[in-house]
């Protein structure tokens, strides 16, 4: 995808993180932090440009999750599907909408669009507004000790410790969302 659109510059990379963060949300997991960070490397050295990833990111994400929202919503899902989803839900550390905030960082709600239709004690918007608020903590972190990389490592080194942080950051979400599931008794 980085081939289709990267020859397009900086509009290019942007379209192409959002459409990253698009595909997470709505069809199946993208790992969006390394091609946040690949879209980043084009050029590092732009707060524009690491600010308009931030924005395509967090559109991308906001237009999958409603796309999602809105199909499981029109289909409808049986009863007993949202027992389930409930279930799963009241098992976790946090149970209403700020799960959201843990999920960035232990992910436990996948294709959160589906979710948001399916518990109906969650509010869509006040959903939106942890989902948006992470984005931005998680991305903006990111940003930040990549552009740190940058500055003070040369361009090669500064790629490879930013790719490095990155795998580290999945890494880590990946084993506390095991640990989670873990302590709360779930499937893992």
């Amino acid at each position: 995808m980085l081939d289709v659109f990267g020859p397009h510059g900086a509009i290019g990379i942007i379209v192409f993180v959002a459409l990253i963060f698009f595909i997470d949300a709505v069809f199946f997991p993208t790992l969006p932090e390394l091609f946040f960070v690949i879209g980043f490397m084009y050029m590092p050295s732009s707060f524009t440009f690491g600010i308009s990833l931030l924005v395509a990111a967090s559109i991308g994400e906001i237009l999958g999750i409603s796309l999602l929202y809105g199909i499981v919503d029109y289909i409808r899902v049986p009863e007993r599907i949202r027992k389930v989803a409930d279930k799963y839900v009241n098992f976790l550390m946090v149970s209403d909408e700020r799960i959201f905030l843990v999920n960035r960082f232990a992910p436990m709600i996948p294709f959160a669009g589906a979710f948001i239709s399916i518990i109906d004690e969650w509010d869509y918007k006040k959903s939106m507004l942890y989902i948006v608020v992470g984005c931005y903590l998680k991305y903006g972190f990111i940003l930040l000790f990549s552009g740190f990389f940058f500055v003070f490592f040369s361009s090669d080194m500064a790629q490879t410790f930013t790719i490095v942080m990155t795998m580290a950051v999945i890494i880590i979400s990946f084993i506390l969302s095991f640990y989670k599931k873990k302590k709360s008794g779930l499937d893992v």
